[in-house]
């Protein structure tokens, strides 16, 4: 792969990996809580749970599309409507059930048996994992791409992906009982998920465009 090709592989991941990361939801307010009853070794264990669980599906939806985008190469121009089709229908349906949902949120209790940056990090690796919308997200974008089957791209996509939710969770996680309240507040939930709807449909329009 040509340098161009490297970074914009890469700068692929980091934007779908802020698409998926941004929304704040319960998870979010674990982290939080975890953070501020206990420290920012366990808040950032949790983060980096978050941030591995998101990196593992994109892994998974990567070498999933990697090998389906080389079956159907043939049909790659409907296949590419059909993956942003998906993405705009997650970014309607994030911006609709943010706006629906403008009640003030209660925070998540910070479960005692994540109070240990090990537990933490398996605990929330694992409530993360229950979540496998995420992996129809990244295989949306997989399957868009041009590039999908070459194996380096694949593997800068991946590690994009896992180090733009690592920093933003970590964003969540340092910012504890300051920014952390502000973002899972009923402002702040409403504001991410517009964000993370936003960011997908233009993924998806350039996805149309490319």
């Amino acid at each position: 792969m040509s340098p161009p090709a490297v970074v914009t592989a890469f700068l692929a991941g980091l934007v779908a990996g802020y698409g998926v990361a941004v929304p704040v939801g319960a998870i979010a307010v674990l982290v939080v809580g975890l953070t501020a009853r206990t420290s920012f070794r366990v808040g950032a264990a949790a983060a980096l749970g978050v941030a591995t669980a998101d990196g593992l599906y994109a892994a998974v939806a990567t070498l999933g599309g990697t090998v389906v985008a080389g079956l159907v190469t043939p049909v790659a121009g409907p296949l590419r409507l059909v993956a942003a089709g998906v993405l705009l229908a997650l970014a309607v349906h994030g911006a609709w059930r943010a706006l629906r949902r403008r009640a003030p949120a209660t925070t998540a209790p910070a479960r005692r048996g994540l109070d240990t940056p090990s537990r933490a990090f398996l605990g929330v690796l694992a409530l993360t994992l229950l979540n496998p919308a995420t992996i129809v997200y990244f295989a949306a974008l997989v399957l868009g791409r041009s590039d999908a089957a070459e194996p380096l791209a694949a593997g800068l996509f991946v590690l994009g992906a896992f180090l733009a939710s690592a920093s933003w969770q970590l964003l969540v996680a340092a910012g504890g009982s300051l920014v952390g309240r502000a973002l899972t507040g009923p402002r702040g939930r409403l504001v991410t998920a517009l964000a993370s709807s936003t960011i997908i449909a233009v993924l998806a329009v350039v996805m149309l465009l490319g």
